[in-house]
Formats: structure tokens, sequence, C-alpha cells
């Protein structure tokens, strides 16, 4: 049961030496310029596979539950798949919905634990194997592998790197969880933060933080949807960038280039995209953009 590019390396470690009786993934969306119907990146990738996909709106219905149950499944593998699995769901599998969510348990329950990690600068993360239960990422933990996160690690690469070590996670330990063998311990009571879907309105640079806190705003969207600011009346995502030494009024460029002063300290923008364009170094757009001291980002 997954959805989106985070959940395809896990399927892809639990199709060797299983039976993949279905996946469940999200209905297809419109998707690209064209908005055409696209399936998800699981949903494409377990059909080229040959296993066969359900797409529900819901699974709160009887008669979604019942197809499920149908299925007569050891275990479910839950893996970003975006929707509430009620009771009936967790009970049809005879060993249940194991759960791989990319945050070490019980920090970042719910919806956005990566990029709420690298907001909060925290300097790791990692993936937990979890029994679920009815609640928000709140069932017992039966292990979790930590990563490091620095001042240069994007969403992007956590996300990848995250889905790699999910994937060779499950790998290890769904046998012993087919077999009854593997135990999960609950979750300790203390450390509990949530992981709020992100708000378009957080995407915004804001220019008056500090430095530090800026580029992780930055790190955090980045490549998607982009932290973004305003140049010339026109909307710049800001991909990737640094720390560095400058000071000024927040927002204005401290010399010709891309040195922006903040709250606190300066940063300096390494790549960007221009609305409409591709995304390019700060070399390539600075060939063909002036930027001279005192331009203000706002």
């Amino acid at each position: 049961m997954g959805t989106p590019d985070f959940a395809v390396p896990i399927l892809r470690a639990v199709i060797p030496g299983n039976d993949v009786v279905a996946v469940y993934s999200q209905p297809p969306r419109p998707a690209g310029r064209g908005h055409r119907t696209t399936p998800s990146p699981v949903h494409s990738f377990a059909e080229e596979r040959g296993i066969p996909v359900h797409t529900p709106k819901s699974l709160k219905k009887p008669d979604a539950q019942e197809q499920f149950r149908s299925l007569e499944a050891d275990v479910a593998v839950v893996a970003a798949y975006g929707m509430i699995l009620p009771q009936a769901i967790l009970d049809a599998p005879k060993k249940g919905c194991v759960n791989i969510h990319a945050s070490l348990l019980p920090r970042w329950r719910g919806a956005a634990p990566i990029q709420r990690a690298i907001l909060a600068g925290d300097t790791e993360t990692g993936v937990c194997l979890m029994q679920m239960d009815e609640g928000l990422d709140t069932g017992p933990v039966f292990t979790c592998q930590s990563t490091p996160i620095d001042e240069t690690t994007t969403a992007g690469v956590l996300h990848d790197r995250l889905a790699e070590i999910g994937s060779t996670l499950i790998g290890a330990w769904l046998p012993k969880i087919a077999e009854g063998s593997a135990k999960a311990t609950p979750q300790r009571a203390d450390g509990v933060t949530y992981a709020e879907k992100i708000d378009r309105s957080e995407t915004r640079i804001v220019w008056e933080e500090p430095a530090g806190q800026v580029v992780r705003r930055i790190n955090a969207f980045a490549p998607a949807p982009g932290a973004w600011t305003e140049l010339a009346g026109a909307r710049v995502k800001v991909l990737a960038a640094r720390q560095c030494k400058g000071s000024g009024a927040p927002g204005v460029a401290v010399s010709d280039g891309l040195v922006v002063a903040c709250g606190d300290g300066a940063i300096e923008v390494t790549r960007l995209q221009v609305a409409g364009r591709q995304a390019m170094d700060a070399r390539a757009f600075l060939a063909g953009h002036a930027v001279p001291a005192g331009t203000r980002f706002v």
C-alpha cells in the first residue's frame, strides 16, 4: 500500500521471495502540463510487473473492506499510502499492517516528516518499521535506522536516502514479521512531535529570519515545491544556498551577485529557477541577469 516515488523501492524490495497478492495506491490524478490522468509511481511500477492494483477512493465502505479481506494477506506493507486505514483494514491481514515511516519515532509523526526535520534543524532522522494501530503513527516499533542531516541536505536527497533505508529494513524484517518472530516495542511517551502537512505559505522565503533558518527553509523544499522569493517582479525558486559572511537590510543583495542579507547574517544563492525557465546554477543566471548590490528580494 503506497503511492509516491518514496514507496517504489520498498515495493521493489518486497517482491522477491514473497507473493504480492495486490497493490493498493491512491487513484490516478491529473498531472503535467496537459493534466492527463496519470497513475501513481507505485501503480505504474506494480502494473509493469503484472501485480493487480486497487485504487479505491476510500477504505471506509464495506465493499472496499470486504475486497481487502478477501485477499487473505499475511501482512500489509504500508509506505506513504496517503489514506487513513480503518480498524477493519488494520485487522484484516493475519499479522496486521506494517508501516515504513520516514522519521525516528515518536519524533515527527504525521504527513511531512522529511521537511519538518530539516526545517527544525534536526541533525539526524531515519526510518522506523512500525506495527500500525488506529493512532497517527503511534504503534509499536520493530526497528529504526538513523541517518545524519547537515546544512547541505535537501529534502530530495533525504527522501531518496530514506526510501533506500526503508527498502533495506523491510527486506530484512518482513520474513520475521510474517512468521511472527519479530517483536515490536511501544514508543516512548516523551519526545512526541507532529509533522503537519506543508502549507503553501511556508514555502515563501522570510528574509527576516536568521541565515541558518533561511537555508533550512530552502533545503526543506528543494527540489519541490521550491522555496521562493520575488526578484524584479518575477517569482524565483531558490533551490540551493549556503550561509556566508555579510549583513544588511533583510532581502537586500549586499554585493554584486547573489549574496543576500537575512535577519542575521547572509546567504549565497547557488542554484535557482525563474518561473517558466529551467533551473540553473548561480553563474549561469548571473551571465544573463545583473544583480547589483542593493537589489531587493521580496
